[in-house]
């Protein structure tokens, strides 16, 4: 396969189209968490469809003092590892192209689920990442549109808008992509230096410790749930030699803190200790919330949520995050 490298919307527009066009929007410096996306795009139009990749570094969701200059353009490798992933075009279109006339004045708001995370410590981010996803939707006209799972704002805010704005677009979230250690694949982290890394692993150590403690709260709530609180309970317990080992469970899984306290905890220990590190992972946020809306969870929630963290190492800026499915009493994750 040949992936042919278009600069302009009418060039896009230009081709012939069969099957149904998958994109994957990308600022370019792309990795293997690029190319898994590439590859699920390519399974889902099929032999007959398309796979288009955008490569834009998009002015607008870069804030002051922010990497805009110096965020890597790799155009030429881009287009390799596009075409190798199974990528039927790249586009990658100027500013201009993108903006003609200059940044523009009407832009979309993300409202206050753009103000929270990611929002609160980049004022303004989310109105660009919007407003950009909303223009390379029209000039690109997919029927699907695939975005990373390690950006969960960025999607739960994308899916939002084509469902309030009635895009008529599918929006698909392929699952986070990982190096051995545990780090979240990013083109940022070619910005680290080996010690700097070795910080940066805290992220996903500590959404791990979340959910390791999650599950085990999940499985001593399963636990207690085998035998009913009940005469029969004790006897069953005593017949069976587990009489304290079933009741701790009970005791342990019906506890406070438990559920989201518990989780958020245990992921605060292991960022609290890459604080002490040298260097220093400076912690921006650690939140466990719910993916509708970016709100924090309380003790009671059941459903899909979300643990996600941004810390500083040196001067680089990361961010990672993990689902979680909190079921209660009657019923597991």
């Amino acid at each position: 396969m040949t992936t042919t490298l278009l600069s302009t919307a009418d060039e896009l527009h230009a081709r012939v189209r069969h099957g149904r066009r998958a994109v994957v929007m990308t600022m370019g410096a792309l990795h293997e968490g690029h190319a898994t996306l590439i590859r699920t795009a390519r399974g889902i139009a099929g032999r007959d469809g398309e796979v288009v990749v955008t490569v834009f570094v998009n002015p607008l969701q870069f804030g002051a003092g922010e990497d805009l200059d110096r965020y890597p353009r790799t155009l030429e490798a881009d287009l390799k590892l596009a075409e190798q992933a199974g990528a039927d075009a790249v586009f990658a279109p100027s500013v201009d192209e993108v903006y003609p006339g200059g940044q523009p004045q009407v832009r979309i708001s993300a409202g206050p689920m753009g103000e929270r995370l990611e929002g609160a410590a980049r004022p303004g981010h989310f109105d660009g990442v919007l407003t950009v996803v909303a223009k390379l939707l029209h000039l690109s006209r997919p029927d699907v549109a695939l975005f990373g799972q390690k950006d969960a704002q960025q999607l739960a805010l994308i899916r939002r808008m084509v469902r309030d704005l009635n895009f008529g677009v599918e929006i698909v979230g392929v699952p986070t992509v990982r190096e051995a250690d545990g780090l979240a694949l990013s083109s940022r982290n070619r910005y680290l230096s080996a010690d700097e890394r070795r910080t940066a692993l805290a992220l996903s150590r500590a959404l791990f410790a979340g959910r390791d403690r999650h599950a085990a709260q999940e499985a001593l709530r399963a636990r207690a749930r085998e035998v009913p609180s009940t005469h029969a309970r004790a006897e069953a317990l005593s017949a069976i030699g587990e009489s304290r080992a079933a009741a701790d469970a009970h005791a342990v899984a019906t506890a406070a803190p438990g559920g989201p306290a518990a989780v958020r905890a245990a992921a605060r220990q292991a960022l609290d200790e890459a604080g002490r590190v040298e260097p220093p992972l400076k912690l921006d946020y650690l939140a466990l919330v719910d993916p509708s809306d970016f709100t924090e969870i309380g003790d009671g929630f059941t459903g899909e949520a979300v643990l996600a963290v941004a810390a500083r190492v040196g001067t680089t800026r990361l961010i990672d995050n993990i689902p979680l499915t909190f079921g209660n009493l009657g019923a597991a994750s």
